[in-house]
């Protein structure tokens, strides 16, 4: 799969101080988060990405397009929802939404149309006409994410999204992130403070620290490894049922409390399934009492990357 995001020893300095730091990645996935603490580089690269900031040296690639010679062609395909709230207060949300589109070069009949439809897929269609600065903070979470793809983009920034959102705003938020990824062409790119946020919505993650690369990871193939990682706790267990696990082929490491009550932690190797432990369990009147899959969560990946000195994952 062709990289959507291609990053090449980007770096970036803002008044003589490295913001990011020979940055290299590419990103294939459908949804990718930026993850990092407050001056890791979250937002300088989404802006550097943007045009906003210039290179100071290396480059970038969105679909092939170079950020430093063809900004202009970038710029086209990209929908933004930024942090910051920035309305025209006395606006009525149809019209800050299709004035949006028509400076992202819609004409203004189909700007107006594609308003409309805007409002419609974020749910605030019947709130269309009042104007921006009645709305609440999530209406106006809203109406940012529908500027942000009236004009038909290729590629989304979605920054802070849930930003300020109480409960079920946020899963509302999520939701139609969720519905955007999964039902739509457009690639997603969400910069967020909050782990939860990019857990449930990405497919692939960069960690920043200090301007520079702390971890990548594809969240898919995390939880697909993570599957075969198992911890029981068992009754009536013994050194004989230990075996014949292992005679499956998995990994074992036994700790009992001498009473046939102990903890067996294992890797499943391809072709064993879950089902044929329980049937070894019942062949020799072993309770499994707790089954879980074992797994790195997200944070746990996260404060791994925050602990590595200057290093990369």
């Amino acid at each position: 799969m062709s990289a959507t995001i291609q990053l090449d020893n980007l770096e970036v300095r803002l008044a003589g101080r490295v913001i990011l730091n020979r940055v290299c990645a590419e990103f294939t996935g459908r949804s990718i988060g930026l993850l990092g603490p407050n001056g890791a580089g979250k937002s300088t690269l989404l802006n550097t990405l943007m045009g906003f900031y210039p290179p100071s040296s290396g480059t970038a690639r969105i679909f092939g397009h170079d950020i430093r010679t063809e900004a202009r062609k970038v710029r086209e395909i990209i929908g933004y929802m930024p942090e910051s709230d920035s309305f025209i207060a006395n606006l009525t949300g149809i019209r800050f939404v299709r004035m949006m589109a028509e400076l992202a070069g819609l004409p203004p009949e189909q700007a107006m149309e594609r308003a409309h439809e805007a409002f419609f897929y974020v749910g605030l269609g019947e709130a269309r006409y009042r104007t921006v600065g009645t709305f609440s903070q999530g209406m106006k979470q809203m109406v940012k994410l529908a500027q942000a793809i009236v004009h038909g983009p290729k590629l989304l920034f979605l920054d802070e999204p849930t930003n300020a959102l109480d409960p079920p705003a946020r899963q509302r938020m999520i939701e139609i992130i969720k519905e955007i990824r999964d039902n739509t062409d457009l690639i997603l790119v969400i910069s967020s403070h909050l782990l939860r946020d990019v857990e449930e919505c990405c497919d692939q993650v960069l960690i920043l620290k200090d301007g520079k690369v702390a971890a990548f990871c594809n969240l898919e193939e995390e939880r697909r490894a993570n599957r075969k990682f198992l911890e029981m706790e068992v009754r009536n267990g013994d050194d004989a049922f230990v075996e014949a696990i292992r005679g499956l082929g998995c990994e074992t490491a036994y700790s009992g409390n001498g009473h046939g009550t102990g903890r067996i932690k294992l890797v499943l190797p391809d072709g064993v399934e879950v089902r044929q432990i329980y049937q070894l369990a019942d062949d020799r009147q072993v309770q499994i009492r707790r089954f879980h899959h074992k797994r790195d969560s997200l944070e746990d990946i996260f404060l791994k990357a925050m602990e590595a000195p200057g290093g990369r994952l």
